[in-house]
């Protein structure tokens, strides 16, 4: 089992966007099977390449009973914009807002055979589709808030003390971080 470090932001793999997967073999396999790992050791939600500084479209999900990864996704959205919901990002340890998002997506894509897959869901399922998307285009959730929270969270990463609870985290990231969306100490509503 490879649990992987999880890149904080402020490292420039998280804003640079992925390139597509051309190669499907077992160094894909491999690394679709260690993020995975790495996701569950910290009981999170979802996981892209570029979390843990590989530069491709991929990424993990563990949502309830759907348990997957996608291979170059193309998002689509619907349904009305959810209410807002807490999130928070592994990324960005710590912190943790409500942001709105449609209450709607599905990606089309990949396994990491190469063979195609559709993933479709409403709720926390929705929430995950966008938000790894989002990674893989170099954008965080904290780039979507507005007003007083992105100020806020701006402001807060900033901060020469939020590099300690950065660091606090990379030290004890496998027993104290919650889900990236919501539960444990992660992505609580501030």
């Amino acid at each position: 089992m490879t649990i992987l470090e999880i890149r904080i932001v402020g490292d420039p793999v998280l804003r640079t966007p992925a390139d597509e997967v051309s190669e499907f073999g077992p160094e894909l396999a491999r690394l679709v099977q260690d993020m995975t790992e790495t996701m569950d050791a910290v009981s999170g939600v979802g996981l892209a390449a570029p979390q843990i500084g590989v530069g491709l479209r991929v990424f993990t999900y563990r949502v309830d009973d759907q348990v997957g990864h996608v291979v170059n996704p193309v998002l689509e959205i619907g349904g009305v914009e959810e209410a807002e919901a807490t999130e928070g990002c592994l990324s960005v340890p710590g912190l943790g807002y409500r942001l709105p998002r449609p209450s709607w997506a599905r990606v089309s894509g990949s396994d990491m055979t190469g063979a195609p897959l559709v993933v479709e869901g409403e709720g926390v399922l929705a929430r995950c589709l966008q938000h790894e998307t989002d990674h893989l285009n170099g954008r965080l959730y904290v780039d979507r808030l507005r007003g007083a929270d992105k100020k806020d969270a701006l402001a807060r990463i900033r901060d020469a003390g939020y590099e300690d609870v950065a660091a606090g985290v990379r030290g004890s990231r496998a027993t104290e971080v919650g889900s990236s969306f919501g539960g444990g100490t992660f992505g609580a509503a501030r």
